[in-house]
């Protein structure tokens, strides 16, 4: 199974086949694919030899035993598999996981967990994670899967063994600007979703895009005309509160699109993402973000609405927070 992937993986077979021969198994996996297009498969066939009873000295002497069938028929008891539920990975999911993991195991001696599009923990998700991370029990592994770990809390790929693997991308050569990428984690996921998927409320996305769009063209200049873009439609605090949240995610959709990522929430405004992507570099749409998420936060304590919009367009402008 394993040996399909010796050619185009090599790095990521030498770790995978050398854990399993010298049975020296760690607690936790982070696997970047990196867009490689069989990435999951690889993940699979790793967790099912992890878990075949019949993986003997680099040699899968299997000939489909229980443990294997019922794994490729989605019905192996010792292995979960955590899948984002809408946009995000939640803590629920995750609780649930760890009541059902801290029962006996009843095939084998091992249990595992695969978190698939980890990048999707919220910071609440992320933080119960952590914890089942930082205390792990005897003969339960985790697999996290990612396309970008920088996506993923410091504090969580440090307490994972790295798989790397080769994709078929067009990678960043600054990889200090690489580690940025992603880093904006939100506990907003439940009402922004139903913001977001509001009918009622497509018209003030429509509109926060079109004034996305004048100030990527006009810069500077869109705050000689911030009534006629911005406050005849958001003038209270919790509709700027929103409309900021909104930028916030187009631009990470556009940061998504420059990096070969898929677009995860704007997909109606694709034309739209694209030109906005050409005129910016990686590392301005990652400070962008970060002001953004900065200023935001002023919200809460009571910020003069004029002059906080003022202050982000001017602060992206200046490339401040770098």
């Amino acid at each position: 199974m394993l040996e399909e992937f010796k050619l185009n993986q090599p790095i990521a077979y030498k770790i995978i086949s050398n854990t399993l021969n010298n049975k020296h198994y760690a607690h936790a996996y982070l696997i970047e694919t990196n867009n490689y297009v069989d990435a999951f498969k690889l993940v699979m066939t790793f967790a099912k030899l992890l878990l075949c009873p019949n993986y003997h000295d680099g040699q899968p002497n299997c000939q489909n035993c229980m443990q294997c069938q019922m794994i490729d028929d989605h019905n192996f008891p010792e292995l979960k598999i955590i899948n984002p539920d809408g946009n995000w990975i939640k803590k629920e999911q995750l609780m649930e996981l760890q009541e059902e993991f801290n029962k006996k195991s009843i095939i084998g001696n091992k249990k595992i967990y695969i978190i698939n599009k980890a990048e999707k923990l919220n910071v609440n998700s992320a933080n119960t994670i952590l914890k089942f991370l930082e205390e792990p029990q005897e003969g339960i592994i985790a697999i996290l899967v990612t396309n970008n770990l920088y996506q993923l809390l410091e504090t969580i790929i440090s307490r994972c063994q790295i798989i790397s693997l080769n994709g078929q991308a067009q990678f960043l050569e600054n990889k200090t600007t690489y580690q940025k990428i992603g880093r904006l984690i939100t506990d907003n996921e439940d009402d922004y979703q139903n913001f977001i998927n509001d009918e009622n409320n497509q018209e003030k996305i429509k509109t926060i895009i079109k004034f996305i769009n004048y100030y990527e063209k006009n810069h500077l200049k869109v705050l000689l005309y911030m009534n006629d873009y911005w406050f005849n439609y958001f003038s209270d605090k919790e509709n700027i509160s929103w409309a900021i949240l909104i930028i916030i995610y187009f631009y990470k959709d556009v940061l998504n699109y420059k990096i070969n990522c898929p677009v995860e929430i704007f997909n109606d405004y694709l034309e739209e993402i694209k030109k906005i992507a050409k005129l910016n570099e990686i590392a301005s749409l990652v400070n962008k973000i970060k002001i953004l998420n900065e200023n935001r936060q002023y919200l809460d304590n009571n910020a003069n609405l004029n002059l906080l919009m003022d202050r982000i367009i001017i602060q992206m402008e200046e490339g401040e927070l770098c």
